[in-house]
């Protein structure tokens, strides 16, 4: 069960198709296994619908999408929800492949391997990575020039923020300085979007930044 979620505005942007292709594809993947939140962007798709027929110039304000929200999670049957989308196919499939594996990933630092896919997504100006950090394994203390997003999609990494399951969701920016940590007997793999490049803070791992894209 996913545990760390895309706030209400993220929602609200991917709903009414403001997102930027990588950043939505980060939301489809949570969604795909997410009845929660699946649940409220369907909510928020029907009210939006409904906001173009009848009033298309309402200002509603966002403790009004909250407080709608708040009462679509205490009454939609997330096991419906479910069960309609996990018949789905996963984007990520069509983009990477069934096997995550065995992508052609180049070792970066230590334990963290990486696979840029910036690439796939043209016209787009954030940089799309695939980052792999060895079970057990720990990547270089950092911080980020710019905002990430990032989705696990495969085992799991610890931080000062908790521990982020596949399929978890998490946002950072310039304030988060982190070291995440590879738990559990598989290689964590996540799939991120940068704004800009991440920031190496470790006592010599910091000469490394003019090398880092």
């Amino acid at each position: 069960m996913t545990r760390h979620h895309p706030d209400s505005l993220t929602l609200m942007e991917y709903s009414a198709g403001n997102l930027t292709e990588p950043h939505a594809l980060c939301i489809r993947l949570h969604l795909d296994k997410c009845p929660h939140c699946q649940s409220r962007v369907d909510t928020l798709d029907s009210l939006g619908a409904v906001m173009m027929e009848n009033q298309p110039k309402a200002d509603v304000s966002e403790s009004m999408f909250d407080s709608i929200l708040a009462r679509i999670d205490s009454d939609s049957d997330e096991n419906e929800v479910m069960a309609r989308v996990s018949v789905k196919t996963s984007p990520l499939q069509k983009l990477l492949g069934d096997d995550l594996n065995s992508l052609p990933w180049k070792r970066q630092l230590g334990d963290v391997s990486v696979l840029d896919i910036s690439e796939r997504f043209p016209g787009q100006h954030e940089q799309v990575v695939l980052q792999k950090l060895a079970a057990g394994g720990k990547a270089p203390i950092h911080t980020h020039k710019g905002e990430e997003t990032t989705i696990v999609l495969q085992g799991a990494f610890a931080d000062q923020k908790g521990v982020f399951n596949q399929w978890d969701f998490v946002v950072l920016n310039e304030q988060d300085e982190h070291k995440p940590v590879a738990v559990g007997c598989e290689d964590c793999i996540t799939l991120s979007v940068l704004s800009a490049p991440v920031k190496l803070t470790g006592t010599f791992t910091r000469l490394l930044n003019p090398f880092i894209r």
